[in-house]
């Protein structure tokens, strides 16, 4: 709701108020409860997804399996997990405060190697049937692009398809060589404009897939190899899919520009249709 403090009875917006407005928020509520329990029955049998908790009104805890389950369950209602791109919009805007938490966002695919080196050889082999040829390393992957399937040769007992809308992104920038290097602002892509005086900073490694995070502090994360592991300082990052979807905007954009186009030849129409009726009016008098 907005609120003002102007001196009047009732107040009137002087602009129009889109029909989307895209909104992020951390998961919890009661229907963030009721995801995380449908989480831990869908898969009672699996330990990386028993590890969160609803505590004082939020979801506490998170994993790169967890964000891909809970994304199992809230795209068909129009809204998905944050993106490395959407967390650093969210920090622009000051829309959160998430100094104190850490959001699991994507993986980060370096090697066949370890950490998680039979993840790593699926994920490769997946990448290349799905782009036809081999993809230079590091890649980000954000977690919205991935499901979970059930593998018994994976030790977390579970392994990472590839979707349709994957994003498989080259990220350069993720290099072990730049760990610890300083940063303030990203790319479209949310990777790192690397800046000696930055205010943050990047944690990266060498080898294997691991996850790839906003540490408390803002900086940002790929070291960690540990895909299972969670803390109750992890949150998760709800958006809303179907605002910020680019499909979805230029099908609206489109739509308005229609509506306003026979709007205005409707009144040209009326316009044209009187003009003619007075020629013949006029036309009728002089005979």
């Amino acid at each position: 709701m907005i609120q003002t403090n102007l001196p009047v009875k009732e107040e009137k917006l002087l602009i129009e108020i889109p029909e989307f407005i895209p909104q992020a928020g951390f998961l919890g509520g009661e229907k963030g409860r009721e995801i995380n329990e449908e989480i831990k029955e869908k898969y009672k049998d699996f330990p990386v997804l028993q590890k969160s908790s609803y505590e004082d009104g939020v979801i506490k805890g998170s994993t790169s399996f967890y964000v891909v389950a809970i994304n199992e369950i809230i795209k068909p209602q129009g809204l998905r997990t944050a993106t490395p791109a959407d967390l650093e919009r969210v920090l622009k805007k000051c829309a959160l405060d998430l100094k104190g938490y850490y959001e699991d966002s994507a993986l980060v695919l370096r090697s066949k190697d370890n950490p998680n080196a039979y993840l790593a050889k699926d994920l490769i082999k997946q990448i290349k049937e799905k782009i036809d040829k081999d993809r230079k390393t590091p890649i980000m992957i954000p977690l919205v692009g991935l499901k979970l399937r059930v593998d018994q040769d994976s030790e977390y007992g579970l392994a990472f398809d590839l979707i349709d809308d994957s994003e498989i992104i080259y990220a350069p920038q993720l290099v072990h060589k730049n760990n610890h290097k300083k940063f303030s602002k990203t790319n479209n892509k949310a990777l790192p404009i690397f800046n000696k005086n930055g205010e943050r900073a990047l944690y990266t490694r060498d080898s294997g897939l691991s996850r790839l995070y906003l540490l408390n502090i803002l900086n940002l994360g790929s070291s960690v190899g540990g895909l299972g592991v969670s803390s109750n300082d992890g949150r998760v990052v709800v958006v809303s899919a179907e605002a910020t979807s680019p499909k979805k905007l230029k099908s609206d954009l489109i739509d308005e520009i229609n509506k306003k186009y026979n709007a205005q030849l409707e009144e040209l129409n009326y316009r044209k249709a009187e003009a003619e009726k007075a020629v013949r009016d006029i036309m009728n008098r002089e005979k």
